[in-house]
């Protein structure tokens, strides 16, 4: 497997990583016993990087990926995320200090590990000075619980002033073929910065893989059915889109999918897109996208076929959205 470095952190991962969220349930029913089976199998094939967060599964992700990697800790960049807290009116976001401090411990213990490699906080919290936020999880980093620290959906305004107030190794966006917000502002802030990338949902929440072809080929409890690009109306302009990059990849002899994650491969040799699957069989099949090579000519016609812009409907939910760092 191929490596890419953080950043200039210094902390170096697989080109392709592994996020954990399908593992709760979140696209249908999900099974522990094929779960630990396909980390295993991921880490089998050279994965080096495996994402986590307290708010998967309300911490029970955290304790499967925990039992998954109980005997093999030292092979893997184990990445987690705080920062969403259950409260009476649904999921909030809590950046402060307090908050801070007792998600660390409870991460720790729900992983089993003495320490997180590389530790997210997984939404700004607006009520929150960042300054605060990020000077409690440089704390955490004195104290040799976590080693490096990140921002998940952060502006580029929010990166600067947290970088200035301890060292952000990495960011952790939405980004793909159907997601290019990042390329606004915040990818140019990481490369100034020396910030890492890691993109998350990297395959369009399933429509970059090519098997959805109708929202009944979603489980009932899929939170997809939920999302403004899954519905009517919208969901038949972006089958169409995502039907053109099924061209283009079945012309080079791949997967959507292995095209999609190699077209992120493509951006920048700081960005490390970590790929989500429920089924050990796809680990091999994504991981075959980090030796795909895509000429400026390919990545031309990628353009013309899905172009930024093109995708109908937004990426989250109204309150979803308002949690995002804009």
């Amino acid at each position: 497997m191929q490596e890419r470095k953080i950043g200039s952190s210094g902390l170096v991962v697989s080109a392709l990583g592994m996020g954990t969220m399908s593992f709760s349930n979140v696209y249908g029913d999900s099974d522990d016993a094929e779960s630990v089976a396909t980390i295993h199998a991921a880490l089998d094939a050279g994965v080096t990087l495996l994402d986590t967060a307290d708010a998967y599964g309300a911490g029970r992700n955290e304790e499967l990926v925990g039992r998954a990697i109980s005997s093999r800790r030292d092979e893997i960049v184990l990445s987690t995320k705080f920062g969403l807290a259950n409260g009476p009116g649904g999921m909030r976001v809590d950046g402060s200090a307090r908050h801070v401090r007792a998600s660390i411990d409870a991460s720790l213990r729900r992983l089993g590990v003495d320490a997180i490699d590389l530790w997210f906080l997984h939404r700004v919290d607006p009520r929150t000075p960042i300054e605060e936020t990020v000077g409690a999880m440089g704390e955490a980093v004195s104290e040799g619980k976590v080693r490096m620290i990140g921002l998940s959906e952060p502006s580029s305004a929010t990166l600067r002033g947290a970088h200035a107030v301890h060292a952000i190794a990495a960011v952790q966006s939405e980004y793909s073929l159907f997601t290019r917000e990042p390329e606004d502002e915040v990818l140019s802030a990481c490369r100034e910065l020396g910030v890492g990338f890691v993109a998350y949902s990297p395959l369009g929440r399933g429509w970059l893989t090519g098997a959805v072809r109708s929202v009944d080929d979603l489980p009932a409890g899929d939170f997809r059915r939920s999302l403004p690009q899954f519905a009517p109306g919208n969901f038949e302009r972006n089958l169409a889109l995502a039907d053109r990059v099924r061209a283009i990849a079945a012309a080079r002899h791949s997967t959507p999918a292995q095209l999609a994650l190699a077209w992120l491969l493509a951006q920048e040799p700081w960005i490390v897109p970590i790929f989500g699957t429920r089924r050990r069989e796809n680990v091999t099949s994504n991981l075959a996208a980090a030796d795909l090579a895509l000429t400026a000519d390919d990545l031309a016609e990628i353009e013309q076929a899905a172009p930024r812009g093109a995708v109908a409907g937004e990426r989250w939910t109204p309150a979803l959205m308002e949690q995002l760092d804009q």
